[in-house]
């Protein structure tokens, strides 16, 4: 059994998603940034979600994504098979005889590890998870990343705060000292 890097960012990111959404949804733009995953690459992962019936969608101003179930009614294992497919031989490199014989010698051992690893999977909740979140001081609240607050925000303009320096064209004609006389 492999859990892939797909499996992981998706578990990733919808603990964010649980962590701090309220009573609105949370766009995908802002858990790209939080998390510093591909939009697009985010955007595959919720799409299987979505099927898979863990989260909802809501389209237009202020839509993004919500929890389709309370945290606690989600595990882990729901979300890696949401968006994977988990395999025993994936990428093994063996030929089907080869891998039929080490089968048929520790088959069973295989079989009772995968076994403990998805009961294990089922047995973390995402509300395990928001809680771990929680104790480490992750806020709860779905405030914009400082990344896409600072990429939103007009900059301020550098204001003339010293007497006698002109703040506009009229203003510096009208000095006395650019006069010509």
């Amino acid at each position: 059994m492999r859990i892939t890097t797909r499996g992981q960012l998706a578990v990733s990111a919808v603990t964010d998603l649980a962590v701090r959404q309220k009573l609105r949804p949370i766009a995908l733009s802002t858990i790209s940034a939080r998390l510093g995953i591909s939009l697009s690459y985010l955007e595959q992962l919720f799409s299987a979600l979505r099927r898979a019936g863990l989260v909802e969608s809501t389209r237009g101003p202020g839509g993004g994504y919500t929890l389709a179930r309370h945290p606690r009614d989600i595990s882990v294992a729901d979300i890696i098979l949401a968006v994977d497919t988990l395999s025993d031989d994936a990428g093994t490199g063996a030929n089907p005889g080869q891998v039929e014989r080490a089968k048929s010698m520790t088959g069973e051992l295989w079989s009772a590890f995968n076994a403990r690893v998805m009961e294990y999977l089922q047995s973390v909740s995402l509300q395990d998870l928001v809680e771990q979140q929680r104790a480490k001081g992750v806020p709860a609240d779905d405030a914009e990343p400082a990344a896409v607050v600072r990429k939103l925000a007009p900059k301020p303009r550098p204001m003339m705060a010293k007497v006698g320096v002109p703040n506009s064209v009229f203003a510096l004609g009208a000095m006395p000292i650019l006069r010509r006389r």
